[in-house]
């Protein structure tokens, strides 16, 4: 963090906090300074560790491809696409294993019910699994966490792969893209990006 940034944050939390003791006395400035510590603490629970992801592939284990499904793939193309990055010059078959992103709604969060993303990601991991067994490719398949970084990050704890496949439809999906960039920098796996709209 630059020198500067500290006095800033400091001053952005303590002069709300006085002039509310100064304007509205000792009940509004102790409820500033309580909505103050409650802003610090859901912004310290939302920030994540921003170190490497997964461990550096080993020469000698046998290729892993995690293929992180964050839309639906069904199509021919798209499973064309998927074959040929999947197979990639490789003269040895990998193991395959199909990651979907639970979609969980406003509604749903709100309500802990997350069982219905869960169906629905499934449901789009047998589609996408029977799809590629067409194409030739055998995998396995997993419903992962709804944020794209916080699933691949957990899948790689128990699978650990060696290279990352994203599948988006790059029809303007701001949280695919940005989940994109953050792989790109963090993944000690190679990492590579397939936007079917572009195949």
């Amino acid at each position: 963090m630059a020198a500067w940034k500290l006095p800033l944050i400091v001053a952005a939390i303590a002069v709300p906090v006085v002039a509310a003791f100064l304007v509205g006395g000792p009940a509004v400035g102790f409820a500033a300074g309580a909505l103050a510590a409650v802003a610090i603490l859901v912004a310290a629970a939302r920030q994540r560790p921003r170190g490497p992801i997964g461990a550096a592939p080993r020469a000698d284990a046998r290729h892993r491809i995690l293929i992180v499904a964050a839309c639906p793939v069904d199509g021919p193309g798209a499973v064309a696409a998927i074959a040929r990055e999947v197979r990639g010059g490789a003269e040895e078959e990998a193991d395959v294993l199909v990651l979907a992103p639970a979609s969980i709604g406003f509604f749903d969060r709100w309500a802990s019910d997350v069982e219905g993303a869960r169906r629905r990601a499934q449901e789009k991991l047998v589609a996408t699994v029977a799809a590629l067994a067409t194409a030739g490719i055998d995998a396995e398949a997993r419903v992962g966490d709804e944020d794209i970084v916080q699933a691949v990050e957990d899948q790689l704890g128990s699978y650990p792969a060696d290279e990352v496949i994203l599948v988006t439809t790059g029809d303007g999906e701001d949280a695919a893209e940005a989940a994109a960039a953050e792989l790109g920098s963090r993944l000690l796996a190679k990492f590579r990006h397939l936007t079917l709209g572009k195949h």
